[in-house]
């Protein structure tokens, strides 16, 4: 059984989910539309574990992360620009750049798969 046929466990936090946390002010995450048209959300703290894939519910117009065991952490960052939520129609992927919380500049990046949830 892989972990996409697993029952989903969702959470409401994803601050147990990333590294050097001290509060949640500390957590940054932006999703933005590159230039190109492509999708990416940038965080300024590592995770734990390995993203699965993010979903994109269409209609609570909200991202979730899915680690690989599975779990679901409702990132809380709703997607109310029009703009940006007719790109992640139109994405398959999306872009992760982890930044760096002293400088701001980008450190890694990496993409994954974007799953579509119509209501």
């Amino acid at each position: 059984m892989t972990t996409a046929d697993q029952p989903h466990t969702t959470f409401g936090n994803l601050l147990d989910f990333v590294y050097h946390v001290e509060g949640s002010e500390d957590l940054f995450v932006e999703v933005a539309v590159k230039k190109d048209g492509k999708v990416a959300v940038f965080h300024n703290k590592p995770f734990k574990n390995d993203l699965a894939w993010i979903e994109y519910d269409t209609g609570r117009n909200v991202i979730e992360f899915v680690m690989d065991d599975g779990e679901i952490r409702d990132v809380g960052v709703p997607i109310h620009n029009k703009e940006i939520a007719k790109y992640m129609h139109n994405s398959h992927q999306i872009l992760m750049v982890l930044l760096d919380s002293e400088t701001g500049a980008a450190k890694e990046g990496y993409y994954i798969p974007l799953i579509i949830h119509s209501q």
